[in-house]
């Protein structure tokens, strides 16, 4: 069995999930002080929690939804969670899987290239078609390899020039000890690698409702 496993699909595009709720948590203590003051303190690495309700399945569409929930962390296994709602920049979401021709020649499929780090929160992308834009909320990944993933949402609208580079300001920011200029960007359905919180899925079984649920933690590795 692959690690990570892909979230399933049903046949309804972008309808597969009736609900998705997809949100970074940052760890902090917040302290009421005496005479209104209050003091707050971050600490650890923020991560993604998310929480899918599926559309009502077809009896053979539950069986993969059941199967999927048996290997997606029970025995260490992750999959990869994205935003249903947003798989990919909302300026050039059409329904379909992104495609054009990179600036620079070559096919493009959602996947550049990170040129350079200018700091923690703030990244420069090459490899895109020109004029490829960019709004306050998409995503953006960065790839080392299938399970050493980091996802990060764009904090300000941009647009790459006309050799496919674009300055990107993102949030929470990205580890550089770990992620390099020679790894990989990823629009296309840009991931992170969770697992089901154990005892969260929800998959009763009537006529009268057909629509499994489950939240699912982000998980590192490195």
């Amino acid at each position: 069995m692959a690690d990570p496993i892909p979230l399933p699909t049903f046949g309804g595009g972008r309808r597969d999930w009736t609900e998705c709720k997809f949100d970074p948590i940052q760890p902090r203590d917040t302290n009421q002080m005496e005479g209104r003051r209050t003091e707050a303190q971050t600490f650890g690495t923020p991560y993604w929690v998310a929480r899918y309700v599926a559309k009502p399945l077809l009896r053979t569409e539950y069986g993969v939804m059941d199967a999927f929930m048996m290997q997606a962390g029970d025995d260490g296994e992750t999959f990869l969670a994205y935003d249903a709602f947003r798989p990919r920049p909302i300026a050039h979401d059409t329904g379909r899987p992104l495609s054009g021709t990179r600036a620079t020649g070559g096919a493009f499929n959602g996947q550049a290239n990170l040129q350079a780090i200018a700091n923690s929160r703030t990244i420069v992308v090459s490899g895109l078609p020109a004029g490829f834009v960019l709004s306050p909320g998409d995503y953006v990944e960065v790839r080392k390899s299938a399970l050493v993933r980091s996802l990060h949402r764009i904090m300000a609208a941009a647009t790459s020039d006309a050799g496919g580079v674009v300055t990107l300001s993102i949030k929470y920011g990205l580890d550089t000890g770990i992620f390099h200029v020679a790894d990989t960007v990823h629009f296309e359905k840009p991931s992170c690698t969770m697992q089901i919180d154990p005892g969260s899925y929800d998959g009763t079984k009537s006529w009268a409702s057909r629509s499994p649920s489950f939240t699912a933690t982000e998980v590192f590795f490195s």
